[in-house]
């Protein structure tokens, strides 16, 4: 029998791994192709072992269509936090907010951006005028000129390529940072860093549900998030990378960057 795969952090926050076993049995409740929880504590967590093989064209599509389902399970507001779980949330080793709002612009300007602006700056990662553009950008989403009635998605929330495993039982997805949020947040964080056959992933996924005209004009707000993130904390070619997000979300809003 193989051994679970087990991780470990000892005297750090207990919510930790409880977040994240509450993200993944959240996400496979609504159909995502997710790692299994086999145990969780304090300072420690057991997932099922995965063994990796080479991506294909019928995973690809596979994953497409089971995260488009995934999705389409929802939350019951912006920013909701896994069912049943009402301790703090992670993504990576930040904290993510888990206030709620009704509206998607709201949230995700004042709970995805916002926060990690002023970190970024400490750290010395993200110029002054970086740091204005995205706050700029911010004022545009928050004012609502991208929400589009469609309701919280069940997110992955943390969803670049190095959380998406392909197996011998297709793809499967582990470390999320789960959430209600906006489909295409997900879909955008798979291009940023660059996922294999994200052609195919995406065509599925359209098939299964439609995606809204203009999607690949909003690939860069929907990377705002993850990119204020990594400024915080993973050097300045990301603050760099946010400030020219920010700049192309304003010029598809029709404001001056």
């Amino acid at each position: 029998m193989t051994a679970p795969f087990r991780k470990r952090r000892p005297g750090g926050d207990a919510d930790f791994f409880r977040a994240e076993a509450a993200g993944l049995r959240w996400l496979a409740a609504g159909g995502g192709p997710v790692v299994e929880v086999l145990a969780v504590g304090d300072d420690v967590i057991e997932l099922a072992h995965l063994d990796s093989v080479r991506p294909s064209t019928a995973a690809a599509r596979e994953f497409g269509t089971r995260l488009a389902r995934m999705h389409d399970a929802g939350a019951p507001r912006f920013g909701s936090a896994p069912d049943g779980y009402h301790g703090r949330q992670f993504i990576g080793e930040r904290s993510l907010s888990s206030t709620t709002h009704d509206r998607w612009g709201e949230f995700y300007a004042a709970e995805r951006v916002l926060p990690y602006l002023a970190p970024a700056l400490r750290a010395g990662y993200l110029e002054p005028d970086d740091a204005e553009a995205t706050r700029a950008a911010c004022t545009v989403i928050s004012a609502g000129t991208f929400d589009d009635g469609d309701g919280p998605a069940r997110l992955h929330g943390d969803l670049w390529n190095g959380n998406v495993l392909w197996t011998s039982d297709g793809v499967v997805l582990i470390d999320p940072a789960a959430h209600g949020g906006h489909r295409e947040t997900d879909l955008a964080m798979l291009a940023l860093f660059g996922c294999p056959m994200l052609d195919e992933i995406v065509e599925a996924y359209h098939a299964e549900h439609p995606l809204r005209v203009g999607r690949a004009e909003r690939v860069p707000l929907h990377q705002l998030h993850p990119l204020a993130v990594h400024a915080a904390g993973h050097g300045p070619s990301y603050g760099a990378a946010l400030g020219r997000a920010a700049r192309a979300t304003l010029a598809v809003a029709g404001q001056t960057p």
